[in-house]
């Protein structure tokens, strides 16, 4: 049985969340859509979000440029509830062109992972 496109990435998903659970540390996790990009730093336990960031207000907020202005924007933002370790979590999609920018600027802006 093959698994469609939204399934796949669920599983993966899934995958990376259950072993995350053993390590206890905080994690930034991305979720994107066709018109915007979402980024939040769970505590370690997964039951509060410490940090969160989105491009809602941002006139094109589905590009890269928009992406990089998130991650900046969080790692601020985690640097004043003094976060610095994470896991990211890419919530199953592909490390690549968005998420993959917004991982970058947050290692830019003092996040390590």
């Amino acid at each position: 049985m093959k698994l469609s496109k939204k399934q796949a990435r669920l599983r993966r998903a899934t995958k990376f969340r259950a072993k995350h659970a053993e390590r206890g540390i905080e994690r930034l996790c991305v979720y994107k859509t066709s018109q915007h990009i979402y980024a939040q730093i769970i505590s370690a336990c997964g039951t509060k979000t410490l940090v969160s960031a989105s491009s809602l207000k941002e006139k094109n907020g589905g590009n890269v440029a928009a992406a990089t202005k998130i991650g900046a924007e969080i790692a601020k933002a985690a640097k004043k509830v003094k976060v610095t370790k994470i896991a990211f979590d890419r919530s199953g999609f592909k490390y690549h062109g968005r998420v993959k920018a917004l991982a970058e600027a947050a290692r830019d802006g003092g996040l390590n992972f």
